[in-house]
C-alpha cells in the first residue's frame, strides 16, 4: 500500500498554473523528501495532500482514501508540522499538546501518557509547566512536532522542520525522524536543507515551476551527473584572488569559493590536482587539504532547475 499517491494534480490560481499533472507515490514507511526552489509548488502540494486546498484537476490519496471525498478518514492518518510553530504563546507546554491532543481526538487515558513520553524525547518535560513565550525557536519548534505526534500517525507531514534553528535541536529532530521511520511511520518533507535531505530520505523528488523535475534514491540522481565532479582545496593563506587564476588551470569548468576552500569542478580530477600542485609550487603557497569529489544532491538541484544565480564569480543557491 502507498502512503501518498499523487494522481495527474494540477492546480490553477486564476490564470496562475502553479502545479502542472503532478505525479508520485511515497511508499509506506518511506521517507521522501520534497525538494525544490522557491515558489516551485511545494507548499501548494503540501496543502493538497493535507486537505486543505482542493486540486484543480487530478487526485491524492492518502493510505488509499481519496482527501477531498474521505477527508476526515485520510487526515485522522497524518499529523502536520507546519513551517511556522503554531503554539499559543500564553498556554504551558503541557496545555499547547493536551490541547492539540483533543483537537485530534486522543482518548484521555491516552493523551496523558502520550504527552509524557513526547516531552521527555523532545527535551522538555522540565519544561513542561512554563508558558511557551519564554521558549527559544528550538523549543518551540520541538513542541509543535510534539504536537504534530500526539496522535500517534502513520503518516508525517514537515515543512521545514529544522529551518533556522540550533544544533541541538537540529540533531534532536533528525534522530526522532529515524527512530519514527524505524517503527515504520512514513515522513513527508520539504527543506531548502540539500545536505539534510541527503542524510535521511530514502528518496527525493525535484520539483520546479509546478513539475516534478525527477525522482530517486539521492545517489541513483547523483550518478545521472556523474561528469560533474571536483577537486576540493584550502590554501594557506586563502585568498579570493586565487579564483581566477584557479578558473585558469586546464580541465576546469568552473571553480566556487565554499568557506576556506575551493572547489573545481572538473571531468579529470586527476588532471587537475596537477594543476593544483602546480600552481601551489609556483606562487610559494602551502596546500592545507586537497580531496576528490563525487556529484552531491546539491549539483543535481541546480542542474535540474537552473537556479544559479552569480555573485562575483560564485555560485549560490537561493
Amino acid at each position: 500500500m502507498h502512503a501518498i499517491e499523487a494522481i495527474a494534480i494540477s492546480k490553477k490560481f486564476g490564470d496562475l498554473l502553479a502545479l502542472s499533472d503532478v505525479n508520485f507515490f511515497v511508499a509506506e514507511g518511506e521517507t521522501f523528501g520534497f525538494l525544490g526552489p522557491n515558489g516551485a509548488g511545494k507548499t501548494t502540494t503540501i496543502r493538497i495532500l493535507t486537505g486543505i486546498t482542493m486540486p484543480t484537476a487530478g487526485t491524492a490519496m492518502i493510505f488509499e482514501k481519496d482527501i477531498v471525498k474521505e477527508t476526515i478518514a485520510a487526515r485522522r492518518q497524518m499529523g502536520i508540522v507546519h513551517e511556522t510553530s503554531n503554539v499559543y504563546d500564553d498556554l504551558s507546554a503541557w496545555h499547547n499538546l493536551m490541547f492539540a491532543a483533543e483537537l485530534y481526538n486522543v482518548p484521555r487515558s491516552v493523551r496523558e501518557r502520550r504527552g509524557k513520553e513526547l516531552l521527555e524525547l523532545f527535551g522538555l518535560w522540565e519544561r513542561k509547566d512554563d508558558r511557551v513565550r519564554v521558549f527559544s525557536k528550538g523549543m518551540k519548534r520541538r513542541l509543535t512536532l510534539a504536537m504534530g505526534l500526539v496522535n500517534d500517525p502513520r503518516l508525517l507531514f514537515l515543512d521545514e522542520p529544522t529551518s533556522g534553528l540550533d544544533v541541538q535541536s537540529n540533531l534532536i529532530i533528525r534522530d526522532v525522524i529515524h527512530d519514527l521511520t524505524e517503527q515504520g511511520v512514513t515522513v513527508f518533507l520539504t527543506t531548502h536543507n540539500i545536505e539534510e535531505a541527503n542524510l535521511i530520505c530514502d528518496r527525493v523528488a525535484i520539483i520546479n515551476r509546478g513539475q516534478i523535475a525527477a525522482i530517486d534514491s539521492p545517489e541513483r540522481l547523483k550518478k545521472t551527473i556523474q561528469s560533474v565532479q571536483s577537486v576540493e582545496v584550502a590554501f594557506d593563506p586563502p585568498s579570493l584572488d586565487r579564483l581566477n587564476r584557479l578558473r585558469a588551470l586546464p580541465l576546469v569548468s568552473e571553480v566556487r569559493k565554499e568557506g576556506d576552500k575551493f572547489r573545481l569542478i572538473t571531468e579529470d580530477p586527476a588532471t587537475v590536482i596537477e594543476g593544483v600542485t602546480a600552481y601551489a609550487q609556483e606562487h610559494q603557497v602551502r596546500i592545507i587539504s586537497m580531496t576528490t569529489i563525487g556529484p552531491s544532491l546539491e549539483d543535481v538541484f541546480i542542474k535540474l532547475t537552473g537556479l544559479v544565480p552569480r555573485v562575483k564569480g560564485v555560485k549560490v543557491i537561493d
